[in-house]
């Protein structure tokens, strides 16, 4: 039950000895579509079932875009000459309306006799994706199927009675809820149909109970089952408008049972294919105590933060960034949350949250997030237009700050958080799509399409200029931030800078067509500023002073996740940025600005730095049983920022790399002395095996095509020629 070490490295699942008292503390599983919370009661099991289409109709999805255009140039008139409070006005006068809360489901719920036996024990298994848990004459294991799309349990156990149950927490007084239950040739086929208050759209969960051996009776909404062998449990759950045909998806949960002796293995098999491929093509081992590593997840929490525990977040971060990865990008809270309320919607926040969420998937070969991120990305392109038209203007497109993955409107917004006029966020959105292509060696034509639409953007936007000459962004906006006795909508945001920069020259790149008039304008931004403390200031423009107390290190994008600043390139910016870092406050201790953080200290070669927000973290009690995380210290607020973020701080600070210039140990912590990161991709197309310890290194690169890079190290910058097909082998003196 418990997963054990391969080789005698570290465990690639984590386990607890008594079941989930929590929700938060619950087991997790996901394909990308369906999600679980998985409780491991043996008397009363609930495993809690989630979607990522589940959003509540709240008004939103009616909302547009504020259709502003027409009075843009006046404001940018009033900025340019000085009434740096101008901005507020800029608005239709709505009040702030928060995008579809993101919502579960139901809980399928089995009920046992109560049993005294010992030895219980859960486990999830990140290698399979199965959740597991075990007492005396009782087991259940469940997973998600990433090939055939269900929600697969399979419970031995002779008397059990089941029931779908819509009451979590939260859950709307007003919701329409009826149930269904059938006794079938297999077994049983239960419904639950949910219908929103005052709304058309509900959503329906089918499950259906092949049981082998004993006797099936219906106990209205749902079964009792006594003397079986084992029932097998097929869920699904969609979300539609009108009625969904029960009757036809239970002939395909049949479809998916066939003969019930086998199925679950069958379809374990099928899914394995996927999940367990894309899972084992990246390890982190840092060489931690066996005896640690056999420990329960909450021992490992309430220790003194150690290799082990690292170890373990390394393998849960990639495993429920790939569970929360499919048909959408992980939310705030990935794929799960047991309560109707959830924090900020449980929407994707992406003006830091989401793109920290999916940081490592490029370098820590997760192409399944990526192309969830692209899919969100190409769905909502259409709603990204009419942003850039309503607000703008302009042509192009403009990406919402909040989306619940259905609209992709620019509504989200007050005088306190005007996020209509954040225009980077489409170039953040795309640069890991851009980071793929690089590394995979090919352009995808849908993200050059994108980049062209976000070049035209600034096109017509970028009208105004300075007394230089030098264009102005004009207004803008530093997530979520202001200037010291400023207001929030401003000029010359550094961070807008750098987005206008890498959009405009990206594009040129996929576009040589195009290149020269994207290449001009790119050329006519004006420079990063350095303020009177030695540090980049977060709006390159005069008179605009920094407020240093803030979770959001929206400036810094130039360092992470860009390439603008480095400490190669351009020594004296990547010094201001440094300040800049180091003057930075940590705020209301959000996780994702901790790690934030600990990203740009990594890429100026701050092992200290990076040290520090890891400590901030580990100690501050972010971490659930589950292994999931939470928004602040003291596990406040379930969310996956933390989680799904640490595999990419713990990667960045081992192996940087960009289509030329591969980085190895940039800034490596003493608490990681040593260990070997196996299977990293760089961006330019070589897979990477690193094993470090206090006498050197070793790296053994296997290219995927004929290419030279700049390799940096402690000892200095050498050129590196790699040849396709030909392993190279690195070796290092001690740091």
């Amino acid at each position: 039950m418990t997963p054990r070490p391969e080789a005698h490295g570290p465990v690639h699942g984590t386990w607890e000895p008594a079941p989930a008292a929590r929700w938060e503390d619950a087991f997790l599983a996901g394909n990308g579509h369906h999600g679980v919370l998985v409780f491991g009661d043996p008397d009363d099991d609930r495993v809690v079932v989630t979607h990522h289409t589940l959003v509540r109709p709240n008004g939103s999805e009616h909302a547009r875009p504020p259709r502003l255009a027409a009075g843009l140039p006046a404001l940018q008139d009033r900025l340019l000459a000085g009434y740096l409070t101008a901005a507020e006005e800029f608005t239709d006068g709505r009040p702030l309306q928060w995008v579809q809360p993101f919502h579960p489901a139901f809980q399928v719920r089995l009920r046992r006799p109560a049993d005294d036996g010992g030895g219980y024990r859960r486990a999830v298994d990140f290698r399979t994706g199965e959740v597991t848990a075990a007492r005396a004459a009782w087991s259940s294991r469940v997973f998600v199927s990433r090939a055939d799309d269900v929600i697969v349990q399979e419970v031995a156990a002779p008397d059990l009675a089941v029931t779908l149950d819509h009451r979590l927490p939260g859950a709307p007084a007003g919701l329409g809820v009826g149930h269904g239950a059938l006794l079938t040739p297999e077994g049983a086929l239960l419904s639950l149909r949910a219908r929103y208050p005052g709304s058309d759209r509900a959503y329906t969960g089918v499950t259906l109970l092949a049981v082998r051996g004993g006797t099936t009776e219906l106990v209205p909404p749902g079964v009792r089952i006594t003397g079986a062998r084992s029932v097998l449990l097929l869920t699904r759950v969609r979300r539609h408008t009108g009625e969904l045909d029960v009757t036809a998806e239970g002939r395909r949960l049949r479809d998916l049972a066939g003969d019930g002796a086998r199925a679950y293995d069958e379809l374990l098999g099928r899914h394995l294919d996927r999940h367990r491929t894309a899972y084992r093509r990246v390890t982190l081992d840092l060489g931690a105590d066996p005896a640690e590593r056999a420990l329960p997840g909450s021992d490992l929490l309430r220790r003194p933060p150690g290799t082990a525990l690292v170890e373990r977040l390394f393998a849960a971060g990639r495993y429920h960034l790939l569970s929360s990865s499919g048909l959408l990008p992980p939310r705030l809270p990935g794929l799960w949350t047991g309560d109707w309320d959830t924090a900020w919607s449980g929407a994707f926040t992406t003006n830091a949250n989401l793109n920290l969420q999916t940081a490592s998937a490029a370098a820590a070969a997760l192409p399944e997030v990526t192309e969830a991120q692209a899919c969100l990305v190409r769905r909502q392109l259409g709603d990204w237009r009419e942003n850039a038209r309503a607000v703008y203007g302009a042509r192009g497109v403009v990406a919402p700050t909040h989306t619940d993955g259905e609209s992709g409107y620019a509504c989200h917004f007050s005088r306190e958080y005007p996020l209509h006029l954040w225009i980077a966020g489409a170039d953040w959105l795309l640069k890991p799509l851009v980071d793929h292509d690089e590394t995979r060696g090919a352009p995808d034509p849908r993200t050059a399409a994108a980049l062209a639409e976000t070049a035209a953007f600034y096109e017509d936007f970028l009208t105004r200029t300075d007394a230089r000459g030098r264009l102005v962004v004009v207004p803008s906006y530093s997530p979520e931030n202001r200037p010291a006795r400023g207001s929030w909508g401003a000029l010359n945001a550094a961070m807008d800078l750098s987005a206008a920069r890498h959009a405009l020259l990206t594009a040129a790149r996929y576009h040589p067509g195009q290149a020269g008039k994207w290449r001009a304008l790119a050329d006519r931004l004006p420079p990063h500023r350095i303020n009177a403390d030695g540090a980049l200031a977060e709006w390159a423009w005069p008179g605009l002073d920094d407020s240093y107390d803030h979770r959001h290190l929206s400036h810094l994008y130039g360092v992470w996740p860009l390439e603008e600043i480095t400490p190669y390139d351009t020594p004296e910016l990547a010094a201001a940025a440094h300040r800049a870092l180091a003057l930075r406050g940590a705020e209301n201790d959000s996780a994702h600005g901790h790690l934030h953080h600990a990203l740009v200290a990594a890429r100026l070669r701050d092992a200290g730095r990076v040290a520090h927000a890891l400590r901030q973290v580990l100690d501050g009690d972010f971490f659930h049983a589950s292994l999931m995380s939470s928004h602040y210290p003291h596990r406040d607020v379930y969310n996956a920022d933390a989680a799904h973020a640490l595999p990419a701080v713990l990667i960045e600070m081992l192996v940087q790399s960009t289509p030329d210039r591969l980085v190895l140990l940039p800034a490596v912590p003493p608490a990681f002395p040593r260990g070997e990161l196996r299977g990293v991709r760089t961006r330019f197309g070589a897979e990477l095996d690193l094993a470090w310890d206090p006498d050197g290194a070793r790296a053994v690169l296997r290219p995927g095509r004929t290419h030279r890079v700049e390799l940096r190290t402690s000892s200095g910058a050498e050129p590196l020629d790699l040849v396709a097909g030909e392993d190279r082998v690195l070796t290092l003196g001690a740091r």
